[in-house]
């Protein structure tokens, strides 16, 4: 386990506890030295892991029970106004010794933690992998004195840059290669280069978002040198300035000592020089250079480019995440993708995950499904990394049994990803909250950009996701084609139009767009708006469930007329001989279960919801699912739909209420947690074949098909299934989702005997 050494903790603040004690066996004498401090990694000086010195010991806080109440009154303890957030499951890493507090429950109003609720000093029954963390707001309490600091001199490194050492480079990014500066209070001091090896370098490219270092031209460092002290003619304008000609350095940090694992240069042992210090560096700045990695340089690549660019085959990816480099892990085997179980997840493998994405180290490790769960196999458990592996494969890990692990302890990362400076290029206003507002872009050739706004025609789901993403702001809730509630700012011209995103696009200007604006509204009510989300929902059809329920069944038309008036028979049924003959039909149950971390609910309101006399329900979504069979060739035979005849919790996962329910028109959605199941025998849960030839066939089940609603992943929306029919019975089998098995195995399933001529053999 890494811990930081005495001298990399930040010790905010230390204040004396005089309240009355918390119950406990120990002599009141004992409870006078109580401070408290903040440490761990990566963090800022105001947030970190809570630690607690009490009976001459430091320990920990154990997140169970814990709120922000608790978290206010610790964060004045430490001198702060007041808290912001708090941290479970040691985000800012395990602490050491004891765990001092457990179940801790405070009012708010309580002057010290120890007039809250707990279980007593030392009685707890935790693991330091529930340690609790508090971030607390940059404010210092008037006049707040720090009678018992340890140590009045930060002594950790908070933030880094690489500043590029040619003039005009600056203004290309990603920045991936400069003079290594670490910032201390308000000013950026440099690092000494004397005994610096790449082992520090790599440390540092993966807190920048790079997988690793890679070799520097020393060389041209000395030539610039040389060529800035040379007297050029008039006519000769360039002279290459170096940085470190136009300012002298500022050492802070020298004899640093990394491994090359870590995640954070403050895990490293270094020395810090000390302020108003006469010492001087013997060498210089040290200068880092990084190499890019295959995440980012894909992105950075014109769409002609990326055609010829040789596809790598993926055995690791992450799913669920609203930014790049983040997202639930999944990972290949045996052609068929998996999660990997939470315990014992810790940054060390996280960041594995990550430079083998091509990111950087890993920002976080999160656990418990954050970023929502999985379906399908488990593949790995307590999986334990040195940092320095090359492969999540190459760490060593238990396999896995149904009673170890469930999808709700699914492992997930957020990577350190490098700063591109998207977000200057997009903004939002009008909006009553930071994260909603008409989306305006700068647009236009370099040093003639201007903010213009974005045609509202077209505009959906994955283009408002894109937006959301660019800005840091999570998730999209909604995509907005008008926006004239929001005309609050003095940008009125339409500068794009006709703009198509994929969903992997790391922003808007990568997306697809008209060439010239054609707009057939250009008044500012219809400019294109986005809300914001930090959750989102993510559906998923239980792929199994359809297999194990299709069958056949000639239903007599006279039992179809509600069907029949909701369109979800074939075209050929309005010529047939009402109420006179029947209609073959392939039904199935499906169970459609939100994995996400938000609650799925209908993008119409309830004042727009449409009511069905036929079968005496609200319709809330005109299309919710689609039910297709097809060739090989991807051509339609038949085909279904299902609109929303109600969307409701059906059941729930263990601990999990319900909240939807359609009856006396109530609210509609699915809870997390929770699934829909429409059964076999339900009206429209079919596929009309009456018309279908026998042969071999793709049965496809797609769930909120025009992305109306947003979701996290819409990537696991769609089903498919092997179909062979003979003309009186029919046999589904290997059903799965789309993205649950690798390509090689996705095209051995669309390519089995007797399909090619959709013969029956």
């Amino acid at each position: 386990m890494l811990h930081l050494s005495a001298s990399l903790w930040i010790l905010l603040t230390v204040c004396w506890a005089q309240q009355t004690p918390l119950p406990t066996t120990h002599s009141p004498n004992q409870n006078r030295g109580i401070k408290f401090r903040l440490a761990g990694y990566p963090r800022k000086h105001n947030e970190g892991r809570v630690e607690v010195f009490y009976n001459q010991e430091w320990g920990t806080i154990c997140d169970d029970d814990f709120t922000m109440e608790n978290a206010h009154i610790l964060c004045r303890h430490l001198g702060f106004t007041e808290a912001t957030g708090w941290t479970h499951s040691a985000k800012y890493g395990k602490g050491v010794g004891r765990i001092w507090l457990d179940n801790v429950i405070c009012s708010g109003s309580e002057k010290s933690i120890t007039d809250c609720n707990s279980r007593g000093w030392g009685n707890s029954d935790c693991t330091h992998e529930e340690d609790a963390g508090v971030i607390c707001k940059d404010e210092r309490i008037p006049g707040f004195i720090e009678p018992n600091t340890i140590e009045t001199e930060q002594r950790q490194v908070e933030e880094i840059r690489l500043r590029p050492a040619v003039s005009g480079a600056k203004n290309r990014l990603p920045v991936a290669e400069g003079i290594l500066e670490v910032k201390h209070k308000d000013s950026w001091e440099q690092v000494c280069d004397a005994g610096w090896t790449v082992k520090n370098s790599r440390v540092v490219c993966g807190m920048l978002g790079f997988p690793s270092d890679k070799k520097l031209n020393k060389n041209f460092y000395k030539n610039v040198k040389k060529q800035v002290a040379v007297k050029r003619p008039p006519k000769v304008a360039f002279k290459p300035r170096l940085y470190l000609e136009r300012q002298k350095p500022a050492f802070r940090l020298h004899s640093v000592q990394c491994t090359g694992s870590e995640v954070h240069l403050s895990l490293c042992p270094m020395d810090f020089y000390k302020v108003n210090s006469s010492s001087t560096c013997d060498g210089s700045p040290v200068v880092v250079s990084c190499s890019m990695g295959h995440a980012i340089s894909s992105s950075l690549l014109s769409n002609k480019k990326k055609k010829v660019t040789v596809q790598r085959e993926e055995t690791i990816r992450l799913k669920g995440g609203s930014r790049p480099g983040e997202g639930r892990v999944e990972i290949l085997k045996n052609g068929q993708w998996g999660t990997v179980c939470d315990d014992r997840w810790d940054l060390q493998a996280a960041s594995v995950v990550c430079r083998e994405l091509g990111f950087g180290s890993a920002k976080e490790a999160l656990t418990g499904a954050r970023m929502g769960q999985g379906m399908g196999p488990i593949h790995m458990n307590e999986v334990r990394c040195t940092g320095l592996e090359s492969s999540i494969w190459d760490c060593q890990y238990k396999n896995i049994t149904e009673e170890d692990c469930k999808h709700t302890e699914d492992a997930a990362v957020k990577c350190n990803s490098p700063y591109m400076g998207y977000e200057r290029t997009i903004r939002l206003a009008g909006g009553r909250t930071r994260t909603e507002g008409r989306v305006e872009v700068l647009y236009g050739p370099r040093g003639s950009e201007r903010w213009g706004l974005i045609c509202g025609e077209g505009w959906g789901t994955m283009e408002a996701a894109t937006v959301c993403q660019q800005i840091g702001l999570g998730y999209v809730s909604s995509a907005l084609q008008e926006t004239w509630y929001w005309d609050a700012s003095n940008v009125t011209q339409m500068v794009l139009s006709g703009v198509r995103c994929s969903g992997n696009e790391m922003s808007l200007q990568q997306c697809t767009h008209h060439g010239t604006v054609s707009c057939k509204n250009t008044g500012t009510r219809h400019a294109a708006g986005v809300i914001c989300s930090e959750t989102a929902s993510d559906l998923v059809l239980h792929a199994a469930l359809v297999q194990e329920t299709a069958y056949i069944e000639d239903r007599p038309l006279h039992m179809l007329y509600c069907a029949a008036e909701e369109n979800c028979l074939s075209s050929s049924a309005r010529n047939a001989n009402w109420p006179y003959g029947h209609r073959r039909l392939l039904r199935f149950s499906s169970q459609i279960h939100n994995n996400g971390r938000a609650d799925f609910r209908p993008k119409a309101g309830r004042h727009s919801w449409v009511w069905h006399e036929c079968h005496g329900h609200y319709h809330s979504m005109d299309i919710f699912t689609h039910y297709d069979l097809l060739t090989s060739n991807g051509t339609k035979v038949a085909e279904g739909h299902k609109a929303s005849f109600c969307l409701e919790d059906s059941d729930c996962q263990e601990l999990v209420s319900k909240r939807y329910e359609c009856a006396n028109f109530g609210e509609q959605g699915i809870t997390v947690g929770c699934w829909d199941l429409y059964r076999h025998d339900i009206d429209c849960q079919w596929i009309d074949i009456t018309d279908v030839k026998p042969g071999n066939y793709i049965l496809q089940v797609v769930i909120n098909p025009n992305y109306e609603v947003a979701e996290s992943d819409f990537t696991n929306n769609a089903m498919k299934c092997n179909c062979k029919y003979d003309g009186h019975r029919i046999w589904i089998h290997n059903c799965h989702l789309g993205d649950a098995f690798s390509e090689e195995a996705n095209k051995q399933f669309e390519q089995y005997r007797g399909q090619l001529n959709n013969q029956i053999i």
